[in-house]
């Protein structure tokens, strides 16, 4: 599964991403960052690092630099995944955000 979703990850990056511009406001892109997440953590708690990380990727949401964390939020669980995300950018250290 890890194999699969970091292929379509890559297939993005190299055909569809082009297309769309550079738009991520992060450091890594948010397709680097989801690839990453799964990669260190694995399928289940990777996606749902990439959608937080996603949808903190948006007018008035976080910018900077933002890598993957080493390890997983303690209290996250297989059936409370949204608590392995960061959702909004108050993790992100004010020195390593964009200036507004």
């Amino acid at each position: 599964m890890t194999t699969v979703l970091r292929a379509f990850i890559r297939f993005y990056q190299l055909t569809l991403s082009s297309i769309f511009g550079r738009t991520c406001r992060h450091m890594p892109s948010c397709s680097a960052y989801t690839d990453e997440a799964i990669a260190l953590h694995g399928a289940w708690p990777g996606v749902w690092m990439g959608a937080a990380r996603i949808w903190r990727c948006r007018p008035l949401g976080s910018s900077g630099l933002d890598p993957v964390p080493e390890r997983l939020n303690p209290q996250a669980r297989w059936y409370t995944p949204w608590r392995y995300g960061h959702w909004t950018g108050a993790h992100i250290p004010k020195d390593h955000r964009l200036p507004d």
